[in-house]
């Protein structure tokens, strides 16, 4: 009698219970990129945790803490529609509930009525930063709910989706958008000078949602001026030499002052800095670039002596 094998019961998959997203920077194209010019974009080494587990209660509960570990957020929110039962920041609890709204109209499946969570939400850099505290909340809603995160931001918030590409990439991304797509790709930036790139913060935290809604009202730049900023953009992908990459900055930078009610800030703060200055997203806060062929002590000395203390060299801060 031959002998039969008995299949052994399989091990149920275990559910995935934490998400991670990487911070951003926009290295170029910035606010053009809402028009269709290519951008380079850069994710950083910093980013957000999110962890669920159930719980027996009636709601939805959320805790974000910042990079220290501090509760700065806290809410209760119905399971029915997500209406806040309860919250230490309406602002912040209805622009949750818009995220989370946005999830179940992607996937109607995301959390059923009957399931109960308790959130939350770890952030690795000052939410003062700018690096994309929203955009990496919105990726990780979104791959906790098996949506698309795409759809969740637009749904939800104006911008053009470079942010939520970089929660996701493994390195540098060329990103554009159409009107009726989208397409990002990993690029070769690697440059052969990145130990002479700093980021610097300039202390304050740029709305970037209101300076996306005032230039989308203005008026739209021209097709010649979105394929500059294209080319400039490839230009510095490739570009071997500090001094090269220098001469498209200082292009690039032109180019958007023209555009912009703003002066960049290498003509007002740093007029008497030796390097380069490039605003990265929106501009008036948030980073800088900074490109140095001194040391980087001298370099650094040069940003704390006028007052700016986040200085963090390329390979600190870009994955």
């Amino acid at each position: 009698m031959a002998k039969t094998k008995t299949a052994e019961p399989k091990e149920a998959k275990k559910k995935q219970s934490s998400w991670y997203a990487r911070g951003k920077l926009l290295l170029s194209a910035e606010y053009v990129v809402l028009h269709g010019a290519r951008a380079l974009a850069l994710p950083t080494r910093l980013g957000q945790h999110l962890k669920l587990k159930e719980s027996s209660g009636s709601e939805l509960i959320w805790k974000s803490y910042d990079h220290e570990g501090n509760l700065w957020f806290e809410g209760k929110f119905d399971l029915m529609g997500f209406d806040v039962l309860k919250a230490s920041d309406e602002e912040t609890a209805r622009s949750l509930r818009k995220v989370l709204r946005s999830a179940c109209r992607d996937n109607g499946d995301f959390l059923s009525q009957w399931k109960k969570y308790i959130v939350e939400t770890k952030l690795e850099f000052p939410r003062n930063w700018g690096l994309g505290s929203s955009s990496t909340l919105v990726y990780l809603i979104s791959e906790w709910a098996e949506a698309n995160p795409f759809l969740v931001l637009f749904d939800s918030f104006e911008g053009s989706g470079y942010d939520v590409a970089c929660a996701g990439a493994d390195g540098p991304i060329l990103y554009q958008l159409s009107d009726d797509a989208l397409h990002y790709e990993s690029c070769d930036f690697d440059p052969p000078f990145k130990d002479q790139l700093y980021f610097v913060h300039l202390g304050e935290k740029a709305d970037s949602q209101e300076a996306v809604k005032k230039f989308l009202k203005g008026k739209k730049p021209s097709a010649s001026i979105i394929d500059r900023i294209s080319e400039l953009t490839l230009a510095m992908v490739s570009e071997k030499k500090l001094s090269n990459f220098e001469k498209q900055i200082d292009e690039h930078n032109s180019i958007m002052a023209d555009l912009l009610p703003l002066e960049p800030p290498s003509r007002s703060q740093f007029s008497d800095y030796w390097g380069k200055v490039k605003p990265l997203g929106a501009w008036g806060g948030d980073f800088v670039m900074v490109t140095s062929d001194r040391s980087e002590k001298e370099t650094r000395d040069y940003f704390n002596d006028k007052g700016f203390s986040v200085f963090l060299p390329y390979k600190e801060i870009i994955y």
